[in-house]
């Protein structure tokens, strides 16, 4: 939703498997696109597909589980494993409200150097080679076409007020009294994901979590 709103387009078609988080992904999509006249319009702009067709998907998580997520895996896990984090809803809170920033800086920065890189020609992919960024912003120098269709500013604030708005850590008043506590002790935001885990650990003790 927040990528549709920035850039005020929706997909001409989205696939996704069956799994149970991609059914709200298909009603938003057939509703974005159901005031639209072209023949992969409304219900006709989503379908389901099995996994196992997405190899080039499922290519790049692998590429990204080994160079960017299997370090925060490894990381939580090993909270976990030392006794400071038993799975509860307040230990779940505390754990996004020091990391999320954190992650999202990551995040942010893996899209980046993605969108900047070069992909190689290849004589078994369909897709154009060429750097994202330039492929999808002069999609015909590339001999392709542009299959974004605008979405009008009324129809993404209707749709944005019905989604549920969550806060920080999932829970305002988890959240709110986190933040009192570490304004109360002067505590620094976290830079890096350093940072962050000693803020967890000072944030856990002040609260006694």
């Amino acid at each position: 939703m927040k990528v549709i709103y920035d850039l005020r387009v929706v997909p001409m078609r989205l696939r996704t498997d069956c799994g149970t988080e991609n059914g709200i992904m298909a009603a938003m999509q057939c509703a974005l696109r159901s005031h639209h006249s072209d023949r992969f319009s409304g219900e006709a702009s989503h379908i389901y597909g099995t996994s196992t067709s997405n190899q080039r998907i499922e290519s790049w998580w692998a590429q990204y589980r080994k160079q960017r997520s299997q370090f925060w895996m490894d990381l939580f896990e090993d909270l976990k494993d030392l006794g400071h984090f038993n799975g509860s809803h307040e230990h779940k809170c505390l754990l996004r409200f020091c990391f999320t920033d954190i992650l999202q800086k990551d995040l942010e920065e893996c899209k980046q150097l993605w969108n900047q890189h070069r992909i190689r020609p290849s004589r078994m992919s369909t897709c154009p080679p060429g750097i994202p960024n330039e492929l999808y912003s002069l999609p015909h120098r590339f001999w392709s076409r542009d299959c974004g269709f605008h979405v009008a500013q009324q129809q993404l604030q209707d749709l944005r007020d019905q989604c549920e708005t969550v806060g920080l850590c999932g829970d305002e008043d988890i959240q709110d009294y986190l933040t009192y506590v570490k304004e109360q002790y002067d505590l620094q935001t976290p830079q890096v994901w350093e940072d962050a885990l000693d803020l967890f650990f000072k944030l856990k003790e002040k609260t006694n979590v």
